[in-house]
């Protein structure tokens, strides 16, 4: 009786999830159809469903308006390093937050949960005038991606992970004097994989889908990244939607294989919490 109620609920459930799921990827397929077909598809009375053959003469377009496959090339840079480094600078402020105690702790706290609730917009001109004007670093990659360097949900994030580790562990490392760095790289990082693994997935996404940051600090296209790439295909009075489209299709299937290959990673660290 219990597998049959088993059953009887999991049925139930897919048949809940399974049409949202359709509904989901709907768009996405057809954000593929229109990769294959001529810009007048997009405004067709017809319903297409089916891919058409023009996917190939789109990227063409796409790369003599653009120089798309550079402009790929410097997200994935920027993407790769951003999340290296924001992890490095979330982890040791997180484990700096979580395992220590210091005058001032509160409100450190208190300022990292206040720039939460500041939309960009009110930082982004202070910021672009500091970097481009008075450092001069606009078109660089350091311009591109130590800015947005420090990540107060990510620091949030790991301060969470490091104070369900268990401080017994440390306190014994201590005991058999274990410095305090090795005790972080060795001890603490490791126990922290799962929540590493699922911010690091959250951080490389942030970094591939920013647009408005790389827009204003970039005006060589031998620096832009793909989101600006593709913006910049949208002029007055004419939209390559065709070109639009297949960029569109490289920038989300990598991000949905990421995400379908490192799945459990991701909800492994995102559930973590919930156990301490």
């Amino acid at each position: 009786m219990t597998n049959r109620s088993s059953f009887v609920n999991r049925l139930m459930l897919h048949a809940f999830l399974v049409p949202l799921a359709i509904i989901w990827l709907l768009p996405v397929y057809m954000m593929f159809v229109f990769s294959t077909m001529g810009d007048s598809a997009v405004f067709s009375h017809e319903i297409l469903l089916w891919p058409g053959t023009r996917f190939l003469e789109n990227l063409r377009d796409l790369e003599t308006d653009t120089k798309f496959l550079r402009t790929l090339f410097n997200s994935i840079v920027v993407g790769l390093i951003y999340t290296v480094l924001s992890v490095a600078l979330t982890a040791m402020a997180g484990w700096a937050i979580a395992r220590y105690r210091f005058h001032g702790k509160i409100v450190i706290l208190g300022l990292i949960l206040g720039t939460m609730t500041l939309p960009f917009f009110v930082v982004v001109i202070p910021q672009f005038i500091m970097v481009a004007r008075d450092f001069g670093l606009s078109n660089t990659w350091v311009a591109l991606i130590l800015p947005p360097l420090f990540n107060s949900l990510g620091v949030l994030f790991m301060r969470q992970a490091f104070s369900m580790l268990p401080e017994d562990l440390f306190e014994a490392a201590r005991v058999e004097g274990v410095k305090e760095w090795q005790i972080f790289l060795y001890i603490g990082l490791p126990l922290a994989r799962p929540m590493i693994a699922a911010l690091s997935i959250i951080l490389f996404l942030h970094s591939w889908n920013n647009y408005l940051w790389p827009l204003l600090i970039t005006n060589d296209p031998a620096m832009m990244t793909a989101p600006v790439a593709l913006g910049s295909l949208i002029g007055n009075t004419d939209v390559s939607w065709g070109s639009i489209m297949v960029g569109a299709v490289l920038l989300t299937a990598p991000m949905l294989a990421v995400f379908v290959f490192l799945q459990r990673y991701f909800l492994a660290g995102i559930t973590a919490g919930a156990v301490k």
